[in-house]
């Protein structure tokens, strides 16, 4: 588990800023997302591999306020799963009886619990810098998932002639290409319980997908209600067809 290790602040500076190309022209890495479509859908399983990055990794440092402990049954834990991670952190409550304020472990009814008790707590722990909470990033970026992956991807060594200031790192999708993030993503971060083989793309796809989840959870409800409602009005469509071609069929 990685859940003592700290995320440089970093991740305040990657995902707080969002063109569709780095100031230097590097075009977004596109992917194929399985919601992609008409027809396309939420992978469960990829949302709760993502969900594991998030919560071991990324939850260090950011928040995911519009996110309840309870919605988590809906990627596929369960609500022991969920309860456990509830949990692990504690957020004050009160008044009790006697009139103050105490702490308590989370539960299934909180939102996610931040990693910090006030902004002014994350920006000392994070070299002034305010880690933004993830709850919409996919949403509030130009070029969505796809801007989120390449940045997460998009570390390189710096150009012989490019020259970096102290304390940042080279990344082509940055505006600037300096970005105080570190690299987050390595092959074998964590250790996936179903198996799957924990490349540097997999753990950026399963955690980009997660987000977007976080930021659209009502897709796949949204999509099928679509759905149902095109055959319906194609159905309709049919029905008065044939009652027009009735009504009118002895009239010459």
């Amino acid at each position: 588990m990685l859940r003592n290790v700290l995320i440089p602040a970093a991740l305040a500076f990657g995902l707080a800023s969002a063109p569709a190309l780095a100031s230097g022209g590097a075009h977004l890495d596109k992917q194929s997302w399985s919601w992609d479509g008409l027809f396309g859908a939420y992978d469960k399983a990829q949302m709760k591999r993502g969900f594991q990055i998030f919560h071991e990794v990324c939850s260090n440092c950011h928040g995911l306020k519009l996110v309840a402990y309870r919605n988590l049954k809906e990627i596929g834990l369960s609500e022991d799963e969920a309860k456990a991670v509830a949990g692990e952190r504690e957020v004050k409550d009160g008044p009790n009886d006697e009139g103050e304020m105490f702490n308590r472990p989370g539960k299934l009814s909180d939102r996610y619990i931040p990693p910090f008790a006030n902004d002014q707590a994350a920006r000392v722990s994070n070299n002034g810098a305010l880690p933004p909470d993830l709850s919409l990033i996919t949403k509030a970026r130009a070029g969505g998932p796809d801007y989120v992956y390449s940045l997460l991807m998009g570390f390189e060594d710096a150009p012989a002639d490019y020259k970096l200031n102290d304390g940042m790192n080279y990344n082509k999708i940055f505006p600037g290409n300096q970005i105080g993030m570190a690299p987050q993503i390595s092959d074998d971060l964590v250790t996936y319980a179903d198996g799957t083989k924990a490349t540097s793309h997999q753990l950026t796809m399963d955690v980009v997908a997660f987000l977007n989840w976080a930021a659209e959870p009502e897709l796949d409800e949204r999509k099928s209600m679509g759905l149902k409602t095109l055959i319906f009005l194609l159905v309709l469509t049919g029905l008065f067809y044939a009652l027009k071609r009735k009504i009118w069929a002895d009239v010459h």
